[in-house]
């Protein structure tokens, strides 16, 4: 690992590092803020972010305004990169399939099977990275922003116990049901929609074993929000499980980090509360 970045913010730190990934088989990067007190050495919770499309670690980390709730709250924010990236991985002129676009499954399907596995490196290889170099606690949580709310919401429901909430905002609740969605499962997991069911919020939540609250929000004046994000899927599919969702239709909002910065000390609190 190397440290590439590092940058005072609200009383901790902003770091950006790199390392190789055994799970991409590729240099992965991943922000890092540490609260002013982990800069100390105090363990602390984490909390994991994960960007939607066309996104780097830049996105959230330059814009969202994250690291002052996050020193408040005493929270360690972990924001990796939303793909593979490099030469020799796969890619697609395309903004939304290839690098930029992961959408957090491992990828089956040539050309993507070796190098797209982002389920296996934020569910597994990124948290053990983290724990073993990081004055972290056990306690985890998960959030994220359009491609990357889908993978919160997916990874969270499919991995029991393992967080302790859940957040996103303006979510791929559905990628099965949708353009964005029916384009990257086809061309990652292949026309088998059976496989599809594993990374779609809305089929996890039919079988899910955990009733971990969702918290969700979504600007009502999202371009995307009539094609590609659906949230009335979401909300039916939690009424048809008995599973609580706190759902905010915030009114004039659309899908950009003006829309994060806006409610991300909300989020923030949300997370804080479950993981002391």
């Amino acid at each position: 690992m190397e440290r590439i970045e590092r940058h005072a913010s609200h009383g901790g730190v902003q770091e950006v590092w790199k390392h190789a990934s055994s799970a991409l088989q590729c240099e992965m990067r991943f922000g890092i803020y540490l609260p002013e007190a982990a800069a100390r050495g105090e363990k602390c919770p984490v909390v994991y972010w994960l960007s939607g499309l066309t996104c780097t670690e830049q996105n959230f980390i330059g814009k969202s305004g994250a690291q002052r709730y996050a020193n408040e709250h005493g929270l360690i924010v972990v924001s990796p990169d939303t793909s593979p990236r490099g030469e020799g991985v796969a890619d697609d002129p395309a903004y939304d399939l290839g690098q930029g676009a992961g959408f957090y499954l491992n990828a089956t399907q040539q050309p993507w099977a070796k190098h797209f596995r982002m389920y296996d490196y934020v569910a597994d290889e990124l948290p053990a990275l983290i724990e073993a170099r990081f004055p972290v606690t056990e306690a985890r949580s998960i959030f994220g922003h359009s491609m990357g709310g889908h993978g919160a919401l997916t990874i969270a429901l499919r991995n029991p116990g393992r967080y302790r909430s859940v957040s996103a905002f303006a979510p791929i609740v559905a990628p099965s049901q949708v353009p964005w969605g029916e384009k990257a499962l086809t061309a990652y997991l292949g026309d088998d929609r059976a496989a599809w069911k594993h990374y779609d919020t809305v089929e996890l939540l039919k079988d899910a074993t955990e009733r971990l609250p969702l918290l969700v929000d979504q600007g009502d004046s999202d371009e995307f929000l009539d094609r590609e994000l659906k949230p009335e899927l979401l909300r039916a599919a939690c009424e048809a499980a008995g599973h609580r969702l706190q759902l905010n239709v915030r009114a004039g909002y659309d899908h950009s980090y003006y829309f994060i910065a806006s409610f991300i000390g909300e989020h923030l609190a949300y997370h804080a509360k479950a993981l002391r």
